[in-house]
């Protein structure tokens, strides 16, 4: 790696990746954003989707939940409540908590909370969409 970036994907539960990357792809909140070594300080806030980083020549991709992302000192954190490596996601939980989703949606009655219904539908799909694309699924 001729400039590495450090690149530290916090969730609540555990660091969920510590590693050194050549750069990154994030979900921003108006679109992709690319972070390489030496980047300027900054602190943005993060869209659900996919974060892409390349290590060694090799793309990988990781499922976030949104959150924010700081830069300083040659370090990225991003910090959201859930991260997975694409590879750990499973699609078939993935799809049944869709068609939960999309059931919780259709009852259509006031006890459902439907914010957190389309939330958890668009986790859904989204986890389903990187797993396809990535080759895992």
């Amino acid at each position: 790696m001729a400039n590495p970036i450090t690149l530290r994907v916090i969730t609540p539960d555990a660091v969920a990746l510590d590693t050194t990357v050549d750069s990154v792809v994030l979900p921003g909140l108006d679109g992709q954003m690319g972070i390489l070594a030496r980047h300027a300080t900054m602190v943005t806030a993060l869209n659900m989707g996919e974060l892409r980083y390349k290590q060694n020549g090799t793309e990988r991709s990781m499922f976030v939940s949104g959150g924010f992302a700081e830069v300083r000192n040659n370090t990225l954190r991003v910090v959201t409540e859930a991260g997975e490596d694409a590879r750990s996601i499973d699609a078939a939980r993935a799809k049944a908590a869709e068609v939960r989703a999309k059931e919780r949606l259709a009852k259509g009655d006031e006890e459902i909370d439907s914010v957190r219904a389309e939330a958890a539908l668009r986790r859904a799909v989204m986890r389903i969409s990187i797993a396809r694309i990535r080759g895992h699924a």
